[in-house]
């Protein structure tokens, strides 16, 4: 089955062709087809396009909306200048999976979409006000340009932490806001979560229900998980993606009356608060200079900038301190596995992370950490260290496709099939 995946903002698009079915995810051998980006929709777009076993194409064009931009990716997939072999026309896109940042409570696993579904997503915009309105515009125009007869799936990225027992999940704050409001810890980057736990499986063969680990995703956003048992039973992020872990630009953890002291003192209201504390605040805000962690580690290696070190030392401090406190919540744990651009390809901040830890048993072994990098996944602790520690890089387009195959074919096959009673995994 030829997927195409969506993952659709306000004004761009990340996508991926994935060819897949249920012996090849047996298997292991889904084939990537193409992957791209658009930015900037509504002008003049950049567009990034690579196929596999091919250079990067970059172009620009005139894409009003994401409708127009949707079109595009899918009438490029199907033209002889993509040279993708296995999509000819447009109608051999089979189905399309969505990445749906929130699900509240309503969804604790993929499913295909409807008009019910869209309903519920839609009843959820309050708690992504920034990001589901625009997973559902790229329902719409995916509608739009293929017809209501091709299967359209949702994954939702807090799916994988509706596990998250009461204790874990409610806020101390009286509990008729929850009663009301749902209001509660969701966690995000679900998707990448669950991924990275299943390639861990994999990599040890073990069972599900023998995952102990401690997941940190570090990229520009951040969040941590304590998974048990397979499930995800703690992470860091909150109602919203702001709390948790310093990130590229979000500050993470803050104590709630700041809000209303930078309200008084700065006359700033509270969209304009909240704006601070996710798009100026984080390591761009600790550094002054950028919220990309490349660039801050050269800036203290060649100019031993005060600033920039500062910056990567909150940021490597919160994940250590949450790595502990989840230590203690599961009763220990087997792994600490680092994935997200930062922790795929970061040696020196993983290393920085884990440095305090060797009085739990955590020892990096120094040259295997160097070498995991650009992809790699594997172990990078010493013989002996406990936990033991991996890099694992994630693939949550894969998942999406994956989920987007046994949504389609559960909704295709009798009820008693053993397709039907699969548990979307991995």
């Amino acid at each position: 089955m030829n997927v195409l995946v969506l993952n659709c903002g306000s004004s761009s698009i990340k996508f991926r062709l994935i060819a897949t079915d249920l012996d090849l995810i047996a298997q292991n051998a889904d084939r990537r087809l193409a992957k791209g980006t658009i930015e900037r929709i509504g002008g003049e777009a950049i567009i990034r396009l690579e196929v596999e076993g091919r250079d990067p194409q970059r172009s620009t064009a005139s894409l009003r909306d994401i409708n127009a931009a949707v079109d595009f990716i899918a009438r490029w997939a199907a033209s002889p200048e993509s040279g993708i072999e296995e999509i000819k026309s447009i109608a051999d896109i089979q189905a399309v999976g969505h990445r749906v940042v929130h699900g509240g409570e309503r969804f604790k696993e993929s499913v295909l979409i409807t008009d019910e579904v869209v309903r519920a997503v839609e009843d959820c915009i309050d708690l992504a006000p920034l990001h589901n309105p625009a997973n559902l515009t790229g329902i719409s125009a995916t509608r739009k340009l293929f017809g209501a007869g091709l299967p359209q799936v949702a994954v939702f990225d807090t799916a994988f932490h509706q596990t998250l027992p009461d204790h874990a999940f409610l806020y101390a704050l009286p509990y008729q806001l929850y009663r009301r409001y749902r209001l509660r810890r969701y966690g995000f980057h679900g998707i990448s979560h669950r991924y990275v736990a299943y390639r861990y499986r994999v990599m040890r063969n073990i069972a599900r229900e023998a995952t102990n680990i401690i997941t940190l995703h570090l990229g520009n956003g951040c969040s941590a998980t304590a998974i048990s048992a397979g499930n995800s039973i703690d992470t860091s992020m909150g109602l919203t993606p702001l709390e948790g872990l310093v990130m590229g630009t979000r500050s993470g953890d803050l104590d709630p009356a700041i809000i209303e002291f930078i309200a008084a003192k700065e006359g700033l209201s509270t969209r304009e608060i909240e704006t601070l504390m996710n798009k100026q605040s984080g390591l761009l805000g600790i550094s002054g200079l950028t919220s990309d962690m490349r660039e801050l580690l050269a800036e203290e290696r060649e100019e031993n900038d005060r600033r920039a070190k500062l910056a990567i030392d909150i940021f490597c401090y919160r994940a250590r301190k949450y790595i502990g406190a989840y230590l203690a919540a599961m009763n220990g744990a087997e792994a600490v596995v680092f994935t997200g651009g930062i922790g795929e390809n970061s040696p020196e901040v993983r290393a920085r992370i884990c440095d305090g830890l060797q009085w739990i048993g955590i020892a990096l072994n120094e040259e295997l950490n160097r070498s995991h990098t650009g992809g790699r996944e594997g172990l990078i602790s010493r013989e002996g260290s406990r936990p033991a520690v991996y890099v694992i890089p994630t693939d949550e387009e894969l998942l999406i496709a994956r989920d987007t195959v046994r949504c389609v074919l559960k909704e295709r096959q009798p009820r008693n099939s053993p397709t039907t009673q699969s548990r979307n995994v991995a």
